[in-house]
């Protein structure tokens, strides 16, 4: 082995694994008219696991018989992520997730409680004390079935951050592996978030044998960058679901807290995550879920590597990187794709032109360019069978198509 290669193997082992914890099939399926069939589910659950995510929350086992089931079968055929069911903070949630989940070959129980003031007020009519004391009987019970137990703090982002350490410490102490930091609201801004994961990680005593998890909610606009800055003060998974599916506005997506890192940080973090497979399961989960993905979407939309406008057109043409940050085929999407409207420009005619067979020179582009135009200002697209004609009637060449 070379000193070169040894560097590389240091450099890539140096870097921080950052989980990916995909809960697509719990709270994406939270969103009205999301609900799958069992079929559906294993087929998401099977791309999921080919996508490479670490984590895969299955379901809410209590919630329903078909719940309990589907969490039941994705244990039973999917086998190399570990595979969470949730819970409340009540003894039966925490034993039938743990039924669901016995033939998991990686089981984890999710379980937690609300701890913002609202939460403990209005929704639980309890008090900070006693919402400890259930958090740590949760914990305790769920350990009783199987070794990796996340705890979430629901409403955390709103929680008070000296209260929030104590419910920590609290679940460290019994026994919690992985903490669940939720912004439930999406109430953060990503500074207030970054600074909460990092005071519970300066204030709480063995948290560094834990991992810190991030839970994002969309309800600002945020949840992407509030998972970032959740990583930048050492948390160390994220829970994403693909498209951004979810309760109200929807989680961070999936594919954009994992572009952010291979675009940004690849230097310091790194995730398991088979890139080229973003499109084809952002497409199958949108199907699935009968929920169209917009096209403007970062990363998995229609136009995210489209290009209409000329001045765009003609920097892409030249050189891709002018107005791409990413590669497309690194995502799952065969090339940038030049969209002929009333906004292109000669270049982009005549690169369109190119690729039906016709190669253009100056006075002939010159000669087509207007007529192109007239054309494009009755359509809002120009269309490769559109060009043919066009390109015939204006200059009498024929094509090749």
């Amino acid at each position: 082995m070379s000193i070169n290669q040894l560097q590389k193997i240091i450099h890539i082992m140096s870097k921080k694994k950052i989980h990916i914890f995909d809960t697509t099939l719990r709270d994406g399926e939270q969103v009205p008219g999301c609900k799958l069939k069992h079929e559906q589910k294993l087929k998401v659950a099977r791309g999921l696991e080919y996508l490479g995510v670490d984590v895969l929350e299955a379901g809410f086992p209590i919630s329903s018989p078909g719940d309990f089931q589907a969490v039941d079968m994705i244990s039973r055929e999917i086998k190399k992520p570990i595979i969470c069911g949730l819970s409340r903070a009540v003894e039966n949630d925490i034993k039938v997730a743990a039924e669901s989940l016995m033939h998991a070959v990686r089981p984890r129980i999710h379980t937690g409680i609300g701890t913002s003031h609202e939460h403990i007020r209005y929704k639980l009519k309890s008090t900070p004390d006693a919402i400890i004391e259930r958090a740590v009987k949760a914990v305790k019970y769920a350990k009783s079935f199987v070794e990796d137990v996340e705890f979430y703090a629901e409403d955390a982002g709103r929680t008070d951050n000296k209260y929030l350490a104590r419910v920590i410490q609290a679940v460290v102490k019994a026994g919690a592996t992985v903490l669940n930091i939720p912004d439930t609201t999406g109430y953060c801004m990503p500074n207030e978030y970054g600074d909460k994961i990092a005071f519970l990680r300066d204030n709480v005593i063995g948290i560094d044998k834990c991992i810190i998890s991030t839970h994002c909610h969309n309800d600002l606009g945020l949840a992407t960058a509030n998972s970032i800055a959740g990583i930048e003060s050492g948390a160390t998974q994220i829970e994403c679901t693909i498209n951004g599916l979810g309760e109200r506005a929807g989680n961070a997506a999936l594919e954009e807290v994992v572009m952010v890192i291979k675009q940004r940080y690849a230097e310091k973090y790194k995730v398991d995550i088979n890139t080229k497979m973003l499109n084809p399961i952002s497409r199958l989960v949108s199907d699935a879920m009968c929920m169209m993905v917009q096209p403007n979407k970062a990363i998995v939309g229609e136009n995210a590597f489209s290009h209409s406008s000329g001045i765009h057109q003609d920097g892409v043409i030249k050189h891709r990187e002018n107005y791409e940050i990413m590669n497309p085929v690194d995502v799952g999407v065969d090339k940038s794709k030049i969209v002929l409207t009333a906004r292109s420009g000669r270049a982009a005619l005549a690169y369109r032109c190119k690729a039906i067979g016709v190669d253009l020179g100056k006075d002939e582009l010159d000669i087509l360019y207007p007529k192109f135009i007239q054309l494009a200002d009755q359509k809002k697209e120009v269309e490769a069978h559109d060009l043919l004609p066009l390109i015939e009637s204006a200059i009498g060449i024929q094509t090749r198509a």
